[in-house]
C-alpha cells in the first residue's frame, strides 16, 4: 500500500472539498493516485446518489447576479434536503461558484450550464461528487436568465427567494431597478403586461369569472360581461406594470417608471421561490 502523507490528504481535501478521512481512504484506495483518488469520490457520490434518488430535495438556495457591465443577469436554484444543508457554507459556495460559471460563460439554459466544467468536470458530475461529500440529495434544478440593456438582481434575506428584472434603459437610479426588482419578488407578476399574459391563462380567468357570476344568480346573458369585468381586476393584479406600486399604491409600476423616465419600461423578468 502507498505511504499517504497528511500533506497528500490536505491537497485532496483541497481539491474536493471532501471530508480529512474521505480523502485518506480514496488516496489509499487509489494507491497515491490523485486523479484515481478524485475518481473514488466522484464513485461515492454517485452511489450515495442513487440511494437517495427518490428523497425530497426541497430546501437549497436561490441566487441572482448580473455581469459587471448589468446587461446579462442569471437566477439558479441548488436543491438540497435538508435547511442545515442549505445554510453550510461549502454549499453556498458551491451554489455560488455554479452561478459565477454562468455569468461568466453567458449560459442559455439548464442544461448547458450543466455541461460547462467547474473545477476540472461538468457541473452536473460536480453535483454528484458533493452528493457523496454532504450526504444529501443534491439537484441543479433551475436556471433562467435575461439580457437587456439593464439588468437588476435581487435576493431576498434567506436565499430561498430571488427575482432579475430587465429594462430597456441603462443609467437611470439604480433605487428604480431595485423597487421593480423587489416589487417582482413582492407582488408574484405573472407578465409585464396584459398583452404577455398567455390566451390559456385569460381563458381560465373568463371561464372562472362566469361561474363565479352564475354562482351568485347573475343572469345568464351578462355572464360574458361579468367575467371581462373580473378579468380587467385580473390583470391590473397580476401583470407588472399595471400592480399598485407596493411602496406607493397610489400609482402603477408603470407610472412609477414613467415618472423617472417616460420611455423607461421592462422588458423582461424572472422569480423564483422555494415553497416554505
Amino acid at each position: 500500500m502507498a505511504s499517504i502523507s497528511a500533506a497528500d490528504v490536505a491537497k485532496l481535501r483541497r481539491m474536493t472539498g471532501a471530508g480529512m478521512m474521505d480523502c485518506k481512504h480514496a488516496l489509499q484506495e487509489a494507491e497515491g493516485n490523485f486523479d484515481k483518488a478524485i475518481e473514488v469520490i466522484r464513485k461515492k457520490g454517485q452511489a450515495v446518489a442513487n440511494k437517495r434518488a427518490d428523497r425530497e430535495a426541497g430546501e437549497g438556495v436561490v441566487l441572482a447576479r448580473t455581469t459587471d457591465d448589468k446587461k446579462f443577469g442569471a437566477l439558479i436554484v441548488l436543491n438540497c434536503e435538508t435547511d442545515f444543508v442549505a445554510k453550510n457554507s461549502d454549499f453556498e459556495k458551491l451554489a455560488n461558484d455554479i452561478l459565477d460559471k454562468a455569468l461568466r460563460k453567458k449560459v442559455e439554459n439548464l442544461e448547458a450550464l450543466k455541461n460547462i466544467e467547474l473545477d476540472g468536470v461538468k457541473i452536473a458530475d460536480k453535483i454528484v461528487e458533493q452528493i457523496g461529500i454532504i450526504g444529501e440529495k443534491l439537484e441543479l434544478s433551475y436556471y433562467d436568465c435575461i439580457i437587456a440593456e439593464h439588468v437588476h438582481s435581487y435576493i431576498h434575506p434567506g436565499n430561498r427567494l430571488a427575482t432579475l428584472a430587465g429594462f430597456n434603459k441603462p443609467g437611470i437610479d439604480e433605487q428604480v431597478y431595485k423597487d421593480v426588482a423587489m416589487q417582482i419578488a413582492a407582488m408574484n407578476p405573472i407578465a409585464i403586461d396584459k398583452e404577455n399574459v398567455k390566451q390559456e391563462d385569460i381563458d381560465r380567468e373568463i371561464e372562472i369569472g362566469k361561474e363565479q357570476a352564475r354562482r351568485e344568480g347573475k343572469p345568464e346573458n351578462l355572464l360574458e360581461k361579468i367575467a371581462m369585468g373580473k378579468l380587467g381586476k385580473f390583470f391590473k393584479e397580476n401583470t407588472l406594470l399595471n400592480q399598485e406600486f407596493v411602496k406607493d399604491n397610489k400609482q402603477t409600476i408603470r407610472q412609477y417608471l414613467n415618472s423617472t423616465d417616460k420611455d423607461l419600461t421592462v422588458t423582461g423578468f424572472s422569480r423564483y421561490t422555494l415553497n416554505d
